[in-house]
Protein backbone atom coordinates (compact mmCIF):
# COMPACT_ATOMS: atom_id res chain seq x y z
CA UNK A 1 0.00 0.00 0.00
CA UNK A 2 1.30 3.43 -1.03
CA UNK A 3 1.77 6.33 1.39
CA UNK A 4 -1.16 8.14 -0.16
CA UNK A 5 -3.36 5.12 0.36
CA UNK A 6 -2.30 4.95 4.07
CA UNK A 7 -3.21 8.59 4.61
CA UNK A 8 -6.60 8.13 3.02
CA UNK A 9 -7.35 5.06 5.20
CA UNK A 10 -6.36 6.91 8.43
CA UNK A 11 -8.60 9.85 7.49
CA UNK A 12 -11.51 7.47 6.92
CA UNK A 13 -10.96 5.80 10.35
CA UNK A 14 -10.92 9.14 12.19
CA UNK A 15 -14.08 10.21 10.44
CA UNK A 16 -15.77 6.94 11.41
CA UNK A 17 -14.74 7.34 15.09
CA UNK A 18 -16.06 10.89 15.20
CA UNK A 19 -19.33 9.78 13.70
CA UNK A 20 -19.65 6.93 16.25
CA UNK A 21 -18.83 9.32 19.11
CA UNK A 22 -21.37 11.94 17.97
CA UNK A 23 -23.91 9.19 17.52
CA UNK A 24 -23.28 7.95 21.12
CA UNK A 25 -23.54 11.51 22.45
CA UNK A 26 -26.79 11.99 20.61
CA UNK A 27 -28.12 8.99 22.52
CA UNK A 28 -27.37 10.70 25.92
CA UNK A 29 -30.03 12.85 27.47
CA UNK A 30 -29.62 15.76 29.77
CA UNK A 31 -30.34 14.66 33.35
CA UNK A 32 -29.00 11.20 32.61
CA UNK A 33 -26.51 9.47 35.00
CA UNK A 34 -23.20 8.67 33.30
CA UNK A 35 -19.84 7.26 34.35
CA UNK A 36 -16.82 9.51 34.19
CA UNK A 37 -13.09 9.13 34.81
CA UNK A 38 -11.20 11.74 36.82
CA UNK A 39 -8.29 13.00 34.74
CA UNK A 40 -7.09 15.95 36.80
CA UNK A 41 -7.51 17.37 40.31
CA UNK A 42 -6.61 20.95 41.27
CA UNK A 43 -7.09 22.86 44.49
CA UNK A 44 -10.65 23.84 43.59
CA UNK A 45 -11.69 21.80 40.54
CA UNK A 46 -11.97 18.20 39.47
CA UNK A 47 -11.80 17.46 35.71
CA UNK A 48 -13.75 14.45 34.50
CA UNK A 49 -13.86 12.66 31.13
CA UNK A 50 -17.24 11.20 30.17
CA UNK A 51 -16.08 10.44 26.60
CA UNK A 52 -17.17 13.71 25.02
CA UNK A 53 -15.16 16.28 23.00
CA UNK A 54 -14.60 18.34 26.15
CA UNK A 55 -14.06 17.51 29.82
CA UNK A 56 -16.55 18.23 32.53
CA UNK A 57 -15.60 20.34 35.52
CA UNK A 58 -16.84 19.74 39.09
CA UNK A 59 -16.16 21.88 42.15
CA UNK A 60 -14.05 20.00 44.64
CA UNK A 61 -16.53 21.02 47.36
CA UNK A 62 -18.92 18.38 46.01
CA UNK A 63 -16.56 15.69 47.29
CA UNK A 64 -16.42 14.65 50.95
CA UNK A 65 -12.86 13.45 50.39
CA UNK A 66 -10.39 14.58 47.71
CA UNK A 67 -10.64 12.17 44.73
CA UNK A 68 -7.72 10.59 42.91
CA UNK A 69 -6.85 10.70 39.21
CA UNK A 70 -8.19 7.55 37.56
CA UNK A 71 -11.20 7.22 39.89
CA UNK A 72 -14.44 6.41 38.08
CA UNK A 73 -17.48 8.18 39.48
CA UNK A 74 -21.11 8.65 38.52
CA UNK A 75 -22.40 12.12 37.64
CA UNK A 76 -25.50 13.71 36.15
CA UNK A 77 -25.20 15.20 32.64
CA UNK A 78 -26.72 18.64 33.19
CA UNK A 79 -26.00 20.09 29.69
CA UNK A 80 -24.37 18.60 26.64
CA UNK A 81 -22.88 21.93 25.68
CA UNK A 82 -22.81 25.29 27.39
CA UNK A 83 -22.33 28.70 25.71
CA UNK A 84 -18.60 28.21 25.75
CA UNK A 85 -18.89 24.72 24.29
CA UNK A 86 -18.28 22.83 27.56
CA UNK A 87 -20.39 19.99 28.92
CA UNK A 88 -21.86 20.55 32.40
CA UNK A 89 -21.92 17.63 34.85
CA UNK A 90 -22.79 17.43 38.56
CA UNK A 91 -21.79 14.93 41.19
CA UNK A 92 -24.00 16.69 43.76
CA UNK A 93 -27.14 16.09 41.70
CA UNK A 94 -26.23 12.43 41.33
CA UNK A 95 -25.71 12.15 45.10
CA UNK A 96 -29.10 13.78 45.74
CA UNK A 97 -30.79 11.41 43.32
CA UNK A 98 -29.10 8.39 44.85
CA UNK A 99 -29.80 9.43 48.45
CA UNK A 100 -33.45 10.10 47.74
CA UNK A 101 -33.76 6.73 45.97
CA UNK A 102 -32.04 5.01 48.92
CA UNK A 103 -34.44 6.72 51.33
CA UNK A 104 -37.51 5.65 49.38
CA UNK A 105 -36.17 2.10 49.08
CA UNK A 106 -35.37 2.02 52.78
CA UNK A 107 -38.86 3.25 53.63
CA UNK A 108 -40.49 0.63 51.42
CA UNK A 109 -38.19 -2.27 52.35
CA UNK A 110 -37.63 -1.48 56.04
CA UNK A 111 -33.88 -1.18 55.61
CA UNK A 112 -31.56 1.38 57.22
CA UNK A 113 -29.94 4.50 55.83
CA UNK A 114 -26.74 6.20 56.88
CA UNK A 115 -26.75 9.64 58.43
CA UNK A 116 -24.95 12.01 60.75
CA UNK A 117 -26.43 13.70 63.85
CA UNK A 118 -25.54 17.35 63.34
CA UNK A 119 -27.32 19.29 66.06
CA UNK A 120 -29.71 19.14 68.97
CA UNK A 121 -33.21 20.54 68.41
CA UNK A 122 -36.36 20.67 70.49
CA UNK A 123 -37.48 17.15 71.25
CA UNK A 124 -34.55 15.43 69.56
CA UNK A 125 -31.83 15.81 66.95
CA UNK A 126 -31.37 17.01 63.37
CA UNK A 127 -29.76 14.37 61.17
CA UNK A 128 -28.05 15.03 57.83
CA UNK A 129 -28.75 12.23 55.33
CA UNK A 130 -27.08 13.94 52.38
CA UNK A 131 -26.48 17.35 50.79
CA UNK A 132 -29.37 19.65 51.80
CA UNK A 133 -31.34 16.66 53.09
CA UNK A 134 -32.26 16.83 56.77
CA UNK A 135 -34.32 14.50 58.98
CA UNK A 136 -35.67 14.57 62.53
CA UNK A 137 -34.66 12.02 65.18
CA UNK A 138 -36.85 12.10 68.35
CA UNK A 139 -34.72 11.85 71.49
CA UNK A 140 -36.79 8.86 72.63
CA UNK A 141 -35.80 7.04 69.42
CA UNK A 142 -32.11 8.00 69.51
CA UNK A 143 -30.75 5.19 71.72
CA UNK A 144 -31.70 2.11 73.70
CA UNK A 145 -30.81 3.94 76.91
CA UNK A 146 -32.36 7.12 78.28
CA UNK A 147 -30.44 10.17 77.07
CA UNK A 148 -29.68 12.66 79.82
CA UNK A 149 -27.12 14.75 77.91
CA UNK A 150 -27.49 15.17 74.11
CA UNK A 151 -24.00 16.67 73.65
CA UNK A 152 -22.09 13.37 73.19
CA UNK A 153 -24.39 12.44 70.28
CA UNK A 154 -23.57 15.48 68.15
CA UNK A 155 -21.36 14.43 65.24
CA UNK A 156 -22.26 10.75 65.58
CA UNK A 157 -22.50 8.84 62.30
CA UNK A 158 -24.94 5.94 62.43
CA UNK A 159 -27.56 3.90 60.62
CA UNK A 160 -31.26 4.77 61.01
CA UNK A 161 -34.62 3.29 60.13
CA UNK A 162 -37.15 5.51 58.32
CA UNK A 163 -39.95 6.01 60.85
CA UNK A 164 -42.08 8.23 58.58
CA UNK A 165 -41.65 9.78 55.10
CA UNK A 166 -44.15 12.44 54.08
CA UNK A 167 -43.45 13.78 50.56
CA UNK A 168 -40.81 14.56 47.99
CA UNK A 169 -41.83 18.20 47.45
CA UNK A 170 -41.87 19.10 51.12
CA UNK A 171 -39.49 16.57 52.57
CA UNK A 172 -40.33 15.55 56.11
CA UNK A 173 -38.43 12.51 57.39
CA UNK A 174 -38.59 11.05 60.89
CA UNK A 175 -35.90 8.53 61.88
CA UNK A 176 -35.54 5.75 64.46
CA UNK A 177 -32.09 4.76 65.67
CA UNK A 178 -33.19 2.88 68.78
CA UNK A 179 -34.95 0.15 66.81
CA UNK A 180 -31.96 -0.22 64.48
CA UNK A 181 -29.60 -0.72 67.45
CA UNK A 182 -31.99 -3.20 69.06
CA UNK A 183 -32.33 -5.19 65.82
CA UNK A 184 -28.58 -5.27 65.27
CA UNK A 185 -28.00 -6.42 68.82
CA UNK A 186 -30.61 -9.14 68.44
CA UNK A 187 -28.97 -10.36 65.21
CA UNK A 188 -25.49 -10.38 66.74
CA UNK A 189 -26.71 -12.07 69.90
CA UNK A 190 -28.54 -14.74 67.92
CA UNK A 191 -25.40 -15.32 65.86
CA UNK A 192 -23.38 -15.48 69.10
CA UNK A 193 -25.65 -18.11 70.65
CA UNK A 194 -25.54 -20.16 67.44
CA UNK A 195 -21.77 -20.01 66.94
CA UNK A 196 -20.28 -19.92 70.48
CA UNK A 197 -20.17 -22.78 72.99
CA UNK A 198 -19.30 -23.02 76.69
CA UNK A 199 -15.50 -23.14 76.99
CA UNK A 200 -14.87 -20.95 73.93
CA UNK A 201 -12.70 -17.87 74.16
CA UNK A 202 -14.30 -14.57 73.11
CA UNK A 203 -13.14 -10.96 72.99
CA UNK A 204 -15.07 -8.12 74.53
CA UNK A 205 -14.77 -4.57 75.79
CA UNK A 206 -15.30 -3.64 79.42
CA UNK A 207 -18.45 -1.52 79.35
CA UNK A 208 -19.27 -0.80 83.00
CA UNK A 209 -17.81 -1.89 86.34
CA UNK A 210 -19.99 -2.57 89.40
CA UNK A 211 -19.31 -3.84 92.91
CA UNK A 212 -20.38 -7.34 91.87
CA UNK A 213 -18.38 -7.51 88.63
CA UNK A 214 -18.20 -6.02 85.13
CA UNK A 215 -20.46 -5.93 82.06
CA UNK A 216 -18.61 -6.84 78.88
CA UNK A 217 -19.73 -5.56 75.46
CA UNK A 218 -19.55 -8.54 73.10
CA UNK A 219 -20.58 -6.53 70.04
CA UNK A 220 -23.76 -4.68 70.87
CA UNK A 221 -24.91 -6.99 73.66
CA UNK A 222 -23.52 -7.69 77.11
CA UNK A 223 -22.10 -10.61 79.02
CA UNK A 224 -21.39 -10.61 82.76
CA UNK A 225 -17.97 -11.10 84.28
CA UNK A 226 -18.88 -11.74 87.92
CA UNK A 227 -16.45 -10.77 90.67
CA UNK A 228 -16.15 -14.43 91.67
CA UNK A 229 -15.02 -15.34 88.14
CA UNK A 230 -12.21 -12.79 87.96
CA UNK A 231 -9.80 -14.89 90.03
CA UNK A 232 -9.70 -18.18 91.89
CA UNK A 233 -8.84 -16.08 94.93
CA UNK A 234 -10.91 -13.59 96.92
CA UNK A 235 -11.63 -10.43 94.90
CA UNK A 236 -12.84 -7.27 96.65
CA UNK A 237 -12.20 -4.64 93.97
CA UNK A 238 -13.12 -5.51 90.34
CA UNK A 239 -11.16 -2.44 89.17
CA UNK A 240 -7.95 -4.24 90.14
CA UNK A 241 -8.64 -6.81 87.38
CA UNK A 242 -10.35 -4.86 84.58
CA UNK A 243 -10.48 -1.25 83.37
CA UNK A 244 -13.36 0.49 81.63
CA UNK A 245 -12.86 0.49 77.85
CA UNK A 246 -10.29 -2.33 78.03
CA UNK A 247 -10.41 -5.08 75.40
CA UNK A 248 -9.97 -8.50 76.99
CA UNK A 249 -10.13 -12.18 76.19
CA UNK A 250 -12.63 -14.19 78.25
CA UNK A 251 -13.85 -17.74 78.63
CA UNK A 252 -17.55 -18.47 78.16
CA UNK A 253 -18.67 -20.46 81.22
CA UNK A 254 -22.47 -20.28 80.84
CA UNK A 255 -24.90 -19.73 77.97
CA UNK A 256 -28.59 -19.46 78.85
CA UNK A 257 -30.45 -18.39 75.72
CA UNK A 258 -33.85 -18.84 77.32
CA UNK A 259 -33.08 -16.41 80.15
CA UNK A 260 -30.69 -14.37 78.00
CA UNK A 261 -27.67 -14.81 80.26
CA UNK A 262 -24.05 -14.98 79.18
CA UNK A 263 -21.49 -15.58 81.94
CA UNK A 264 -17.81 -14.95 81.29
CA UNK A 265 -14.63 -15.72 83.20
CA UNK A 266 -11.03 -14.65 83.52
CA UNK A 267 -10.00 -17.22 86.09
CA UNK A 268 -10.84 -20.19 83.84
CA UNK A 269 -7.77 -19.46 81.72
CA UNK A 270 -5.82 -20.92 84.67
CA UNK A 271 -6.04 -24.25 86.47
CA UNK A 272 -8.05 -24.21 89.68
CA UNK A 273 -5.36 -24.18 92.40
CA UNK A 274 -7.76 -25.91 94.82
CA UNK A 275 -7.54 -29.06 92.66
CA UNK A 276 -3.91 -29.54 93.74
CA UNK A 277 -4.13 -27.89 97.18
CA UNK A 278 -3.29 -31.03 99.17
CA UNK A 279 -0.16 -31.57 97.08
CA UNK A 280 1.30 -28.35 98.49
CA UNK A 281 -0.34 -27.72 101.87
CA UNK A 282 -0.98 -29.73 105.03
CA UNK A 283 -2.43 -29.09 108.49
CA UNK A 284 0.15 -27.51 110.85
CA UNK A 285 2.22 -26.21 107.92
CA UNK A 286 3.70 -22.79 108.63
CA UNK A 287 3.50 -20.51 105.59
CA UNK A 288 3.85 -16.83 104.75
CA UNK A 289 0.88 -15.06 103.18
CA UNK A 290 -0.34 -11.59 102.29
CA UNK A 291 -3.25 -9.83 104.01
CA UNK A 292 -5.91 -9.10 101.39
CA UNK A 293 -8.85 -7.97 103.51
CA UNK A 294 -9.58 -7.01 107.12
CA UNK A 295 -12.98 -7.42 108.78
CA UNK A 296 -14.33 -6.99 112.30
CA UNK A 297 -13.82 -10.70 112.97
CA UNK A 298 -10.45 -11.39 111.40
CA UNK A 299 -8.09 -11.18 108.43
CA UNK A 300 -8.17 -12.83 104.99
CA UNK A 301 -4.70 -14.01 103.98
CA UNK A 302 -3.68 -15.06 100.46
CA UNK A 303 -1.26 -18.00 100.41
CA UNK A 304 -0.93 -17.92 96.63
CA UNK A 305 -3.02 -16.63 93.74
CA UNK A 306 -6.43 -18.26 94.14
CA UNK A 307 -5.74 -19.75 97.58
CA UNK A 308 -6.94 -17.64 100.49
CA UNK A 309 -7.61 -18.44 104.13
CA UNK A 310 -9.03 -16.62 107.13
CA UNK A 311 -7.41 -16.02 110.52
CA UNK A 312 -10.04 -15.33 113.16
CA UNK A 313 -9.29 -12.49 115.58
CA UNK A 314 -9.15 -15.05 118.41
CA UNK A 315 -6.17 -16.69 116.67
CA UNK A 316 -4.06 -13.52 116.56
CA UNK A 317 -2.42 -13.68 119.98
CA UNK A 318 -2.07 -15.98 122.97
CA UNK A 319 -2.30 -13.16 125.48
CA UNK A 320 -3.44 -9.89 123.89
CA UNK A 321 -7.12 -9.07 123.70
CA UNK A 322 -7.48 -7.62 120.19
CA UNK A 323 -10.65 -5.67 119.51
CA UNK A 324 -9.95 -4.68 115.90
CA UNK A 325 -7.72 -6.53 113.37
CA UNK A 326 -6.80 -3.16 111.89
CA UNK A 327 -4.91 -2.40 115.11
CA UNK A 328 -2.52 -5.25 114.23
CA UNK A 329 -2.40 -5.53 110.42
CA UNK A 330 -3.04 -3.53 107.28
CA UNK A 331 -3.89 -4.73 103.78
CA UNK A 332 -0.77 -5.88 101.96
CA UNK A 333 1.14 -6.97 105.08
CA UNK A 334 3.09 -10.21 104.87
CA UNK A 335 2.31 -12.46 107.81
CA UNK A 336 3.50 -15.87 108.97
CA UNK A 337 0.68 -18.24 109.94
CA UNK A 338 -0.20 -21.90 110.46
CA UNK A 339 -2.82 -24.00 108.65
CA UNK A 340 -5.28 -25.15 111.33
CA UNK A 341 -7.82 -26.79 109.02
CA UNK A 342 -9.40 -26.63 105.56
CA UNK A 343 -12.49 -27.58 103.54
CA UNK A 344 -11.78 -28.23 99.86
CA UNK A 345 -15.46 -28.40 98.93
CA UNK A 346 -16.15 -24.92 100.28
CA UNK A 347 -12.70 -23.56 99.44
CA UNK A 348 -12.05 -22.48 103.03
CA UNK A 349 -8.86 -22.51 105.11
CA UNK A 350 -8.63 -21.77 108.83
CA UNK A 351 -5.36 -20.05 109.76
CA UNK A 352 -3.70 -19.24 113.06
CA UNK A 353 -1.17 -16.50 113.72
CA UNK A 354 -0.51 -17.07 117.41
CA UNK A 355 0.36 -20.72 116.72
CA UNK A 356 3.69 -19.69 115.14
CA UNK A 357 4.62 -17.88 118.38
CA UNK A 358 5.54 -19.24 121.82
CA UNK A 359 2.60 -19.41 124.21
CA UNK A 360 3.73 -17.59 127.38
CA UNK A 361 1.07 -19.47 129.41
CA UNK A 362 2.99 -22.72 128.83
CA UNK A 363 5.77 -21.53 131.13
CA UNK A 364 3.90 -18.92 133.17
CA UNK A 365 4.26 -20.87 136.44
CA UNK A 366 8.03 -20.93 135.97
CA UNK A 367 8.22 -17.24 135.23
CA UNK A 368 5.83 -16.24 138.02
CA UNK A 369 6.00 -18.93 140.77
CA UNK A 370 3.83 -18.55 143.86
CA UNK A 371 5.56 -16.25 146.32
CA UNK A 372 7.06 -13.96 143.66
CA UNK A 373 6.88 -10.36 144.81
CA UNK A 374 6.47 -7.66 142.16
CA UNK A 375 5.27 -4.12 141.64
CA UNK A 376 3.01 -3.43 138.68
CA UNK A 377 0.28 -0.99 137.56
CA UNK A 378 -3.47 -1.43 137.87
CA UNK A 379 -5.12 -1.58 134.40
CA UNK A 380 -8.73 -2.20 135.42
CA UNK A 381 -10.89 -2.00 138.54
CA UNK A 382 -14.06 -4.08 139.08
CA UNK A 383 -16.60 -4.50 141.88
CA UNK A 384 -14.65 -7.42 143.32
CA UNK A 385 -11.05 -6.40 142.74
CA UNK A 386 -8.43 -5.08 140.34
CA UNK A 387 -6.56 -6.39 137.30
CA UNK A 388 -2.84 -5.72 137.40
CA UNK A 389 -0.72 -6.07 134.23
CA UNK A 390 2.27 -8.32 134.79
CA UNK A 391 3.45 -7.98 131.19
CA UNK A 392 1.82 -7.14 127.87
CA UNK A 393 -1.27 -9.32 127.51
CA UNK A 394 -0.97 -11.06 130.89
CA UNK A 395 -2.86 -9.74 133.89
CA UNK A 396 -3.11 -10.91 137.47
CA UNK A 397 -6.19 -10.40 139.62
CA UNK A 398 -6.13 -8.81 143.06
CA UNK A 399 -9.32 -9.72 144.91
CA UNK A 400 -10.65 -7.34 147.56
CA UNK A 401 -10.33 -10.14 150.15
CA UNK A 402 -6.57 -10.29 149.48
CA UNK A 403 -5.84 -6.67 150.31
CA UNK A 404 -5.96 -6.75 154.09
CA UNK A 405 -5.91 -9.41 156.80
CA UNK A 406 -8.04 -7.34 159.08
CA UNK A 407 -10.13 -4.93 157.02
CA UNK A 408 -13.03 -6.02 154.78
CA UNK A 409 -12.56 -4.11 151.51
CA UNK A 410 -15.94 -3.55 149.83
CA UNK A 411 -14.92 -0.89 147.34
CA UNK A 412 -11.39 -1.22 146.00
CA UNK A 413 -11.93 1.89 143.87
CA UNK A 414 -11.91 3.97 147.04
CA UNK A 415 -8.34 2.81 147.73
CA UNK A 416 -6.76 2.63 144.26
CA UNK A 417 -7.22 3.99 140.76
CA UNK A 418 -6.17 2.77 137.29
CA UNK A 419 -2.50 3.52 136.73
CA UNK A 420 -1.47 3.13 140.38
CA UNK A 421 1.64 1.01 140.94
CA UNK A 422 0.96 -1.61 143.60
CA UNK A 423 3.33 -4.00 145.30
CA UNK A 424 1.85 -7.52 145.36
CA UNK A 425 2.81 -11.18 145.62
CA UNK A 426 1.80 -14.17 143.46
CA UNK A 427 -0.55 -16.29 145.58
CA UNK A 428 -1.91 -18.54 142.82
CA UNK A 429 -0.99 -19.49 139.21
CA UNK A 430 -3.37 -21.62 137.07
CA UNK A 431 -1.85 -21.90 133.59
CA UNK A 432 -4.59 -24.27 132.37
CA UNK A 433 -7.34 -21.73 132.98
CA UNK A 434 -4.97 -18.79 132.43
CA UNK A 435 -5.48 -17.21 135.83
CA UNK A 436 -2.98 -15.55 138.16
CA UNK A 437 -4.07 -14.48 141.63
CA UNK A 438 -2.29 -11.66 143.45
CA UNK A 439 -2.33 -10.54 147.05
CA UNK A 440 -1.19 -7.60 149.13
CA UNK A 441 -1.92 -8.93 152.59
CA UNK A 442 0.23 -11.99 151.84
CA UNK A 443 3.28 -9.74 151.78
CA UNK A 444 3.09 -9.86 155.60
CA UNK A 445 2.39 -12.71 158.01
CA UNK A 446 -1.22 -13.21 158.95
CA UNK A 447 -1.65 -11.37 162.31
CA UNK A 448 -4.40 -13.83 163.24
CA UNK A 449 -1.99 -16.73 162.90
CA UNK A 450 0.61 -14.83 164.95
CA UNK A 451 -1.97 -14.01 167.57
CA UNK A 452 -3.23 -17.59 167.75
CA UNK A 453 0.33 -18.79 168.12
CA UNK A 454 1.31 -16.25 170.79
CA UNK A 455 -2.02 -16.16 172.63
CA UNK A 456 -3.76 -19.51 172.55
CA UNK A 457 -7.02 -20.07 174.37
CA UNK A 458 -6.62 -19.28 178.10
CA UNK A 459 -3.89 -16.69 177.52
CA UNK A 460 -4.01 -13.29 179.18
CA UNK A 461 -3.80 -10.43 176.69
CA UNK A 462 -3.81 -6.68 177.12
CA UNK A 463 -5.65 -4.34 174.80
CA UNK A 464 -7.43 -1.02 174.35
CA UNK A 465 -11.19 -0.55 174.29
CA UNK A 466 -12.07 0.61 170.76
CA UNK A 467 -15.86 0.61 171.01
CA UNK A 468 -18.70 0.20 173.52
CA UNK A 469 -22.00 -1.37 172.49
CA UNK A 470 -25.06 -2.62 174.28
CA UNK A 471 -23.86 -6.17 173.82
CA UNK A 472 -20.30 -5.69 175.03
CA UNK A 473 -16.88 -4.17 174.51
CA UNK A 474 -14.60 -4.28 171.45
CA UNK A 475 -10.95 -4.45 172.45
CA UNK A 476 -8.06 -3.90 170.01
CA UNK A 477 -5.13 -6.15 170.84
CA UNK A 478 -1.73 -6.98 169.37
CA UNK A 479 -1.56 -6.82 165.55
CA UNK A 480 -4.53 -4.46 165.38
CA UNK A 481 -6.97 -7.31 165.85
CA UNK A 482 -10.27 -6.56 167.55
CA UNK A 483 -11.81 -9.02 169.99
CA UNK A 484 -15.19 -8.93 171.66
CA UNK A 485 -15.88 -9.01 175.38
CA UNK A 486 -19.46 -10.12 175.42
CA UNK A 487 -21.65 -8.50 178.07
CA UNK A 488 -21.89 -11.84 179.84
CA UNK A 489 -18.13 -11.88 180.20
CA UNK A 490 -17.62 -8.43 181.67
CA UNK A 491 -18.03 -8.86 185.36
CA UNK A 492 -19.75 -11.55 187.38
CA UNK A 493 -20.59 -9.01 190.07
CA UNK A 494 -22.80 -6.99 187.68
CA UNK A 495 -24.52 -9.74 185.72
CA UNK A 496 -27.93 -8.38 186.69
CA UNK A 497 -27.08 -4.84 185.67
CA UNK A 498 -25.01 -4.81 182.49
CA UNK A 499 -25.41 -1.10 181.90
CA UNK A 500 -23.90 -0.44 185.32
CA UNK A 501 -21.04 -2.79 184.50
CA UNK A 502 -20.33 -0.96 181.23
CA UNK A 503 -20.16 2.36 183.02
CA UNK A 504 -16.89 1.29 184.53
CA UNK A 505 -15.22 1.26 181.09
CA UNK A 506 -14.45 3.97 178.53
CA UNK A 507 -13.15 3.91 174.94
CA UNK A 508 -9.39 4.20 175.17
CA UNK A 509 -9.06 2.35 178.46
CA UNK A 510 -6.40 -0.30 178.54
CA UNK A 511 -7.60 -3.53 180.05
CA UNK A 512 -6.47 -7.10 180.47
CA UNK A 513 -8.66 -10.00 179.39
CA UNK A 514 -8.47 -13.75 178.86
CA UNK A 515 -8.66 -15.35 175.43
CA UNK A 516 -11.65 -17.68 175.53
CA UNK A 517 -11.91 -18.27 171.74
CA UNK A 518 -9.58 -17.66 168.78
CA UNK A 519 -10.32 -18.78 165.20
CA UNK A 520 -7.96 -17.33 162.53
CA UNK A 521 -10.02 -18.75 159.64
CA UNK A 522 -13.21 -17.08 160.81
CA UNK A 523 -11.22 -14.12 162.16
CA UNK A 524 -12.99 -14.44 165.49
CA UNK A 525 -11.51 -13.48 168.87
CA UNK A 526 -13.51 -13.95 172.09
CA UNK A 527 -12.28 -12.22 175.25
CA UNK A 528 -13.43 -12.28 178.86
CA UNK A 529 -12.78 -9.91 181.78
CA UNK A 530 -14.65 -12.22 184.07
CA UNK A 531 -12.41 -15.20 183.24
CA UNK A 532 -9.37 -13.00 183.60
CA UNK A 533 -10.40 -12.12 187.19
CA UNK A 534 -11.07 -15.78 187.93
CA UNK A 535 -7.58 -16.61 186.72
CA UNK A 536 -6.18 -14.06 189.14
CA UNK A 537 -8.11 -15.69 191.98
CA UNK A 538 -6.79 -19.09 191.02
CA UNK A 539 -3.25 -17.75 191.02
CA UNK A 540 -3.70 -16.33 194.48
CA UNK A 541 -5.10 -19.62 195.74
CA UNK A 542 -2.21 -21.49 194.23
CA UNK A 543 0.25 -19.08 195.77
CA UNK A 544 -1.43 -19.31 199.19
CA UNK A 545 -1.48 -23.09 199.04
CA UNK A 546 2.17 -23.22 198.22
CA UNK A 547 3.11 -20.84 201.08
CA UNK A 548 0.93 -22.48 203.83
CA UNK A 549 2.84 -25.10 205.84
CA UNK A 550 -0.25 -26.79 207.27
CA UNK A 551 -1.07 -29.49 204.93
CA UNK A 552 -4.70 -29.71 206.03
CA UNK A 553 -5.60 -26.15 205.19
CA UNK A 554 -8.85 -25.90 203.31
CA UNK A 555 -10.53 -23.49 200.97
CA UNK A 556 -12.56 -22.30 203.91
CA UNK A 557 -9.39 -21.41 205.68
CA UNK A 558 -8.26 -19.41 202.69
CA UNK A 559 -11.51 -17.54 202.61
CA UNK A 560 -11.34 -16.76 206.30
CA UNK A 561 -7.84 -15.47 205.69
Amino acid sequence: MTEKENINEETVNQTNLQEEYLKSMDELEEGQVVDGTIIQVTSDTVFIDIGYKSEGKISITEFEEAPQVGDVIKVVLVKKESRDGQIIVSKKKYDEKKIWKDIKDADQNGTAVKGKITKSVKGGFEVTLGPDLKAFLPISKADVVKIEDPAPYIGLESMFYIERLYSEKKINIVLNRRKYIADERAKKKEEFYNSVAVGDTVEGTVKTIATFGAFIDLGGFDGLLHINDMSWGHVTKPKEFVKKGQKIQLKVINLDKENDKINLSLKHFKENPWDTFEDRYHINDVITGRVTKLTDFGAFIELEEGIEGMAHISEFSWVKKINNPKDVFKTGDEVKCMILGYNLGEGKISLGIKQVQDNPWDTIDQKYPVGTELERKIVKITNTGAFIELEEGIDGFLHGDDISWLKKVKNIGSMYKVGDAVKTVIVGCDKVNKRIRLGIKQLTENPWSVLAKNYPKGSIIEGEISNKTEFGLFVKVEGGIEGLVNKSNIDEEFVEDIAKALEKFNVGDKIKTMVIEINPKKQKLGLSIKEYKKSLQREEISRYMSENEEPKATLGDFLKH
